[in-house]
């Protein structure tokens, strides 16, 4: 770790690893690891959890494992593998060498299994998963000793075998730990280790048909590996007796466990189970969809990896739940992509406007600046002409009194270009208008009125006769409560999904972006921030709107402060 980082800087977990460190507890090491179940894409959620254990290992001059948790194959499968794999590159970290899945070690774990057995601390049960539960008693009531529990070592181990060699059916028996069945903590009630299940597993095939179980596998996985520091979230926090217990029972190496707090964030869901639910039954297109929460769905929207990275470290590592203000991730998001965004004028809605004294057979290229915020951005040219497109929004026929863009007889800066007034409105034979005419000051060539006359708005535009069709998707929050899981009693978290997430539309785009490749971001100046869509193509532009330019987290703070 840099030394000039001071002590004060550091969180809890990175303050236990540096403490470590100098007392010599690990003999010098950090080892971290990042375990995600392939079961699902990764999250916003995850992002947090990669970016705490790649980057201590990083900081402390350490090592970090990526670790596939592939023990239950009846929800695993390689697409998602490949996923996580692709999420974690994106978001700049590497694991080198260390590269594992939980399924390497299911030989090894079936022989630590056998040795609990052996010593009398684990046995096979034939309790249904309903009977199990209710011999396990509640957290007001102890637990009861199941018919199964005292088979001598040798008919367990007889059984056991043969559960391997798939002698019986799904459901039939499990190998349970024998700990206590009154012990205040109901992890510790004989827990599962082991349930038949004659299913292909996506690494394995079909060679097991017994399957660890997740608490059973989480601690030995980190064992083997030698992992000195195995970071979990809170929920895990009343499972560490269990991961204590089963280690010291096998004499087995000893990571230390620390858990910290899941992110919660506004406005969307972080359970895999419930993303999983949205993809299933249709209410999003995929789990890429830019509405989603997960990485790649984010990826897609046109956020930043450096962004996700610099919000991770903006909500630190605390041990107490919260939930963190989407307005947060998009103010990191804003900060990112107004440094590195080169600007492009595009119409979302257009409305025609055609200047009456410009030569009708003239085209002309004006310099545009790509990027202010970087000293080292160059210009580009835009086209110019007797036909434009200006925002529908940037006029009005009978404007209040604080509205200060187009109307008749006003005038107005085009950017990059003239100044222009309003002088007829055309409309169709409903009434709605369909057409401006205006009038250009040749005088005022990149903006400015010699005679440093003033108006009060400047407006985006593009040529009518070079400018590019696109599709642009408008997306708002896929749900339209802050806490999607607070809906009526008789309905579900999905009651709280937005109608109104996604809308397309039709716009107009400067040429300069033609043949741009997919993930390609932009400001449109005055509308936001976008990304060429992954199905965008040359002979169809698709372009999806990351995040507006308003930045509210400011007000929030000062709310939040009051």
């Amino acid at each position: 770790m840099d030394a000039n980082d001071s002590q004060a800087s550091l969180d809890f977990v990175r303050t236990i690893v540096a403490e470590d460190l100098e007392t010599g507890k690990w003999d010098g090491r950090v080892v971290t690891r990042f375990p995600p179940e392939p079961n699902g894409y990764l999250h916003i959620g995850h992002a947090k959890s990669i970016c705490l254990n790649f980057g201590i290992a990083a900081e402390f001059d350490g090592t970090c494992h990526l670790r596939f948790d592939d023990t239950n194959p009846q929800k695993e499968e390689q697409e998602y593998v490949n996923s996580i794999i692709e999420d974690v590159h994106w978001l700049g970290w590497d694991w080198g060498e260390h590269f594992y899945y939980g399924s390497d070690y299911f030989e090894q774990m079936y022989e630590y299994a056998v040795q609990l057995v052996k010593a009398g601390k684990a046995y096979v049960c034939d309790l249904t998963a309903e009977q199990i539960r209710e011999y396990r008693g509640t957290l007001t009531e102890p637990g009861r000793d199941g018919p199964h529990r005292s088979r001598s070592a040798e008919e367990n181990l007889d059984l056991f075998e043969r559960m391997r060699k798939g002698e019986f059916p799904d459901g039939s028996r499990t190998l349970r730990a024998k700990i206590d069945m009154a012990h205040p903590n109901l992890n510790m009630r004989d827990p599962v280790m082991y349930r038949i299940l004659h299913a292909e597993h996506h690494r394995t095939g079909d060679k097991w048909c017994i399957y660890p179980m997740y608490d059973w596998a989480h601690g030995l996985e980190d064992s083997v590996e030698k992992i000195t520091h195995s970071i979990c979230t809170l929920e895990f926090e009343n499972h560490r007796p269990l991961y204590d217990w089963f280690l010291d029972e096998l004499g087995a190496y000893h990571p230390q466990q620390i858990e910290f707090a899941r992110l919660n964030l506004s406005y969307t869901v972080m359970s895999k189970r419930k993303l999983l639910r949205l993809v299933q039954d249709g209410h999003v297109t995929g789990w890429d969809d830019p509405r989603m929460p997960t990485i790649s769905g984010l990826r897609r929207r046109g956020y930043s990896s450096a962004a996700i990275r610099e919000f991770c470290k903006r909500i630190g590592v605390n041990k107490f739940n919260s939930t963190v203000e989407m307005a947060l991730l998009d103010h990191c998001l804003r900060q990112d992509l107004n440094k590195t965004s080169p600007r492009v004028m595009a119409v979302l809605r257009p409305l025609k406007v055609v200047i009456d004294n410009y030569p009708e057979d003239q085209a002309e290229e004006l310099d545009a600046i790509n990027n202010p915020e970087d000293p080292e951005a160059r210009t580009r040219k835009v086209p110019f002409s007797r036909e434009l497109y200006i925002e529908r929004d940037d006029f009005m026929e009978d404007p209040p009194r604080k509205f200060f863009r187009l109307a008749p007889g006003r005038e107005v800066r085009l950017r990059y270009a003239y100044f222009i007034t309003c002088t007829d409105v055309v409309k169709d034979d409903a009434g709605n208008i369909v057409e401006l005419h205006c009038t250009y000051d040749p005088a005022t060539k990149g903006g400015d009125a010699p005679n440093g006359r003033k108006v009060k708005a400047t407006l985006h535009w593009v040529s009518a006769m070079h400018a590019l069709g696109a599709d642009v998707r408008l997306y708002d929050t896929l749900f339209t409560k802050e806490n999607p899981d607070d809906a009526p009693e008789d309905q579900d978290f999905t009651a709280n999904l937005n109608p109104n997430s996604l809308e397309t539309i039709s716009a107009r785009i400067e040429p300069s972006v033609a043949g741009a490749k997919p993930l390609t971001r932009y400001q449109f100046e005055r509308l936001g921030y976008f990304c060429t869509d992954t199905e965008s193509s040359k002979e169809r532009l698709i372009f999806n709107r990351t995040v507006t330019l308003r930045d509210t987290w400011a007000k929030i703070q000062k709310a939040q402060k009051t």
